[in-house]
């Protein structure tokens, strides 16, 4: 189902789709306190909490979850390996323990503030390998699915997150970026180094949301699904380009546009 919008610096309606913006919090520790992950709060439609493995700490994640209650934003865990152990190899039981044990501490903590979490989205080295290797991917998937069947799997559009929503049936979300580069089949090129650059990104939101269509190194477009944008927080445009973006569209969690699409609302 599609909802109309303007592009408010355009006179001209068009058809565009609901779509799920969404940043990491509580990327930091102790007294340090990261003012763009605060300033992208208000753009975002839903957050992803560091469990304190690759980042966080208890009051940070205490703080962050104070302020998406306050702001009514959608929340889920953002999980990854132990610091400083992201090269180990794992096995099955090991990467279900270090899934369920962060699902579990963010869930927990975001209760005690009438909280639930809705999606979970891997971070560095453990997204990596689960948009590279289906095996892994597998195991994160039926481990998320062990704590919940309702959680949403964020993970990187393409292939390996399509074979996994096949084969186990469980609720993705397609994610891609407005500040990566992409090959001619829909993959992020990992070998690119992002760009920071929010004209150039915000003329890609307008084709994704116009087409489906991705601008791709080869210099042509690539016709790609997606649920979410991504938004880092690293670049020095991160607040710009998030508004900018907010300003074109709306975003809504990736829940409400899959009710909307039911035809509920």
């Amino acid at each position: 189902m599609y909802l109309e919008f303007y592009f408010k610096s355009m006179e001209d309606k068009i058809l565009i789709k609901n779509i799920d913006f969404n940043c990491n919090l509580a990327q930091t520790a102790g007294d340090f306190s990261n003012e763009t992950e605060t300033g992208m709060i208000e753009h975002m439609s839903s957050l992803n909490i560091a469990c304190g493995f690759h980042a966080g700490d208890p009051l940070t994640i205490k703080k962050v979850l104070e302020q998406c209650r306050h702001k009514n934003k959608v929340i889920g865990a953002h999980i990854g390996f132990p610091a400083n152990r992201e090269e180990n190899q794992y096995d099955e039981d090991e990467i279900e323990a270090i899934v369920l044990y962060q699902i579990g501490a963010i869930a927990s903590f975001a209760k005690a503030y009438s909280l639930e979490i809705e999606h979970v989205r891997l971070h560095g080295e453990m997204k990596k390998r689960a948009s590279e290797n289906m095996d892994f991917a597998l195991s994160v998937a039926k481990s998320i699915q062990k704590f919940s069947k309702w959680l949403i799997y964020y993970g990187e559009a393409g292939n390996v997150i399509e074979n996994i929503a096949s084969e186990l049936d469980i609720n993705i979300a397609r994610e891609i970026y407005l500040n990566k580069n992409y090959t001619e089949a829909g993959i992020v090129d990992k070998n690119l180094p992002d760009f920071e650059n929010t004209q150039k990104s915000i003329e890609r939101l307008k084709r994704l949301l116009e087409t489906s269509e991705i601008d791709n190194t080869a210099g042509s477009l690539t016709k790609i699904k997606f649920d979410t944008i991504h938004f880092g927080t690293k670049a020095e445009n991160a607040v710009e380009l998030a508004k900018e973006a907010n300003s074109i569209i709306v975003p809504k969690p990736v829940n409400y546009n899959r009710v909307v699409d039911s035809g509920w609302v």
